[in-house]
């Protein structure tokens, strides 16, 4: 099942039909621990008309949403490449080992751009790259309630320079996206799940990569199980899980580009790259 929230209202897609879906809010919804009983019963509702891309709205309410870093090898190899010149390569290398795994707010709800909105670039940043992740939707009790696109968009010029300045390079308007839906599923994504982005530019391709889950060092649990360690969430939470995608380093985003990331499963979210 699919979660679309939407300026109509809230609406749940089964086998290719879109049914209202009846609660006192996203906030609400997906909190409840009923979550997927709830919105399935909404398939005895009579169908309504699929949602434009217009009236789309990010997946997302009071939710916070932190990042996971260094979680794929190509992550750990970017990381490396980026920040040589400052001496911090070894961060990244020893945090792709340790135990411990990095952790960092993303954004906040009302942050949050949607399918077919606008992300940013810094206007400070002279490398900025998409990183297309799987994200996951954690209700307050800590479980994983579903699962989503996100673009992590990132300025690699000023993370490089010194990873004290990650937050900077992360955190600003237009700097994350989520969507089109939540997907609903009680059953864990296989490792085969592909994740995919093409950016095109002027008509044509100029970048285009893959990954799997497969190549995601960490189990999906452990990451939740990090984050709500000594931390809580009363509206539930969104953990993107780090980028196995990274373009090579003499690519950076322009304004227009357009970004599509598809996940299996659960959709394509594509965003334009507006101007600063």
């Amino acid at each position: 099942m699919k979660l679309y929230r939407t300026t109509k209202g809230i609406l749940v897609e089964i086998n290719a039909n879109f049914h209202p879906v009846e609660c006192a809010g996203w906030d609400e919804l997906v909190c409840s621990p009923e979550l997927y009983e709830r919105v399935q019963a909404a398939a005895s509702r009579e169908p309504v008309a699929a949602p434009q891309v217009s009236e789309l709205l990010p997946p997302v309410g009071e939710q916070e949403v932190w990042a996971a870093g260094v979680t794929y090898f190509r992550s750990r190899s970017a990381r490396i490449e980026e920040s040589q010149d400052a001496g911090g390569g070894t961060f990244y290398d020893r945090v792709y080992a340790a135990e411990r795994p990095e952790l960092f707010f993303k954004a906040t709800g009302r942050r949050v751009v949607g399918h077919g909105g606008n992300v940013r670039i810094r206007s400070d940043a002279s490398w900025s790259v998409p990183e297309p992740e799987l994200t996951l939707f954690v209700n307050p009790q800590g479980e994983i309630a579903g699962y989503t696109i996100g673009n992590d968009m990132s300025s690699r010029d000023i993370e490089g320079e010194n990873p004290l300045y990650l937050p900077q390079a992360k955190v600003y308007d237009g700097s994350c996206a989520l969507g089109p839906c939540l997907l609903l599923t009680n059953d864990p994504l296989q490792k085969t799940t592909a994740i995919s982005i093409e950016i095109e530019r002027a008509d044509d391709v100029v970048f285009a990569g893959s990954t799997t889950l497969a190549e995601l060092k960490r189990e999906l649990t452990e990451l939740v199980a990090y984050l709500f360690r000594d931390n809580s969430f009363i509206h539930g939470v969104f953990l993107m899980t780090g980028t196995g995608v990274v373009p090579d380093g003499d690519f950076t985003l322009a304004e227009a580009d357009i970004v599509r990331i598809a996940i299996e499963g659960i959709g394509t979210l594509q965003n334009t790259v507006a101007a600063n």
